[in-house]
């Protein structure tokens, strides 16, 4: 660059540093955007049961290390990932999901990431890791082995409740691919559920760092939006109600509730034995104790937890479980939340009265 007199040089030259200490500004404002917005997200919550769970065992074991610390997220995508979800060792207390759980270099590079049902889908920046951990800890493979050869309806003392586990997020977008949920034999399942070009991963809806949804993100092509559950492109009626301007997550809500109505009289009439449902209590379904269908006082501790399953009744309870843990399933897979739904119904329906006609499967 060649300047024609000393004013013009000083000038020249003034400009670039002004510019580099801007740049340096709007790099240091950035990223303490980014570290505030991390900082108020649950995955930096330090108080919260995720990571404080194991405080007085001394450390975190390595069957749950993987998505409830930094050291074990990153040691599990170093390895050979060959048991899904688990290390090989304990790590210390402490941690939470950090800046290097994610930006890794191995994190950076993964592209293939193991599911509990055994299935490997290959999936891109921004869901890769992110699916890592919102997968659950089972499948219909797993419900499948815990019931085995049993007889339908016959209540068993070698089956327990088996726990979708939580977060369920990345297991529900890939569906049939990744068979999260319990899928009854002979039918069919939707298979991952993709958006535009636009929206194709995670973080395409939800901040990386604050973890939050960009309404923004739906309302470019859903406009008039005012929330995501407010969404709906299909014209079915698959709750029966006759509304189809309300948002899909409505008749999701209303097959949900159904289907805990049948679980509650299927439990009562079949396995002769009441049950009641927590969301909040390990293991989630409990005795109701003085059949009044409420959690009552007492009744959602480790002790009373429910022991009268039957193979049917343990579909159900298990689909029912992993809807209610993916609150955005209405955004992730509607369908194939809907499809889980409507087939416990309908096979609950096969031993006490379920009316599953004002209904439609996708």
């Amino acid at each position: 660059m060649t300047f024609h007199t000393p004013a013009l040089m000083v000038m020249a030259i003034a400009m670039m540093f002004t510019t580099a200490a801007i740049a340096q500004d709007s790099g240091e404002s950035l990223l303490t955007e980014i570290t505030e917005a991390w900082l108020a997200s649950r995955h930096a919550d330090r108080s919260s049961e995720a990571f404080t769970h194991w405080n007085e065992d001394g450390e975190v074991p390595g069957t749950c290390a993987v998505c409830h610390s930094s050291i074990g997220l990153r040691e599990y995508l170093q390895g050979p990932m060959d048991t899904v979800g688990m290390i090989a060792s304990p790590v210390m207390l402490g941690s939470v999901v950090d800046c290097a759980t994610c930006h890794s270099a191995a994190a950076a590079t993964l592209t293939d990431v193991p599911f509990p049902s055994g299935v490997h889908l290959t999936l891109g920046p921004g869901a890769a890791v992110c699916s890592v951990c919102h997968q659950g800890r089972a499948s219909t493979q797993a419900v499948d082995a815990a019931t085995g050869v049993l007889a339908l309806d016959d209540v068993s003392a070698e089956l327990g409740f088996v726990n979708s586990h939580y977060a369920v997020a990345g297991a529900t977008q890939q569906g049939s691919a990744a068979h999260g949920g319990y899928e009854y034999p002979g039918n069919t399942y939707a298979g991952p559920f993709t958006h535009v070009a636009e929206t194709t991963s995670c973080i395409s809806c939800h901040s990386p760092h604050s973890l939050e949804v960009d309404l923004n993100s739906c309302t470019a092509c859903h406009s008039g939006a005012a929330s995501p559950a407010a969404i709906r492109t299909s014209q079915v009626d698959y709750d029966g109600d006759g509304d189809i301007t309300e948002g899909i997550a409505d008749p999701i809500s209303s097959l949900h509730a159904q289907l805990g109505t049948a679980i509650a009289r299927y439990a009562s009439e079949v396995a002769a034995a009441p049950v009641v449902y927590a969301i909040g209590a390990y293991p989630y379904f409990f005795n109701d104790t003085n059949a009044d269908g409420a959690v009552s006082d007492g009744e959602a501790v480790f002790p009373n937890r429910y022991q009268s399953w039957t193979p049917r009744l343990l579909r159900a309870a298990y689909n029912y479980q992993f809807v209610a843990q993916d609150g955005g399933a209405f955004a992730h897979n509607p369908h194939y939340a809907l499809q889980l739904l409507y087939d416990s119904l309908a096979d609950l329906g096969e031993a006490v009265p379920v009316d599953i006609t004002p209904l439609t499967r996708p």
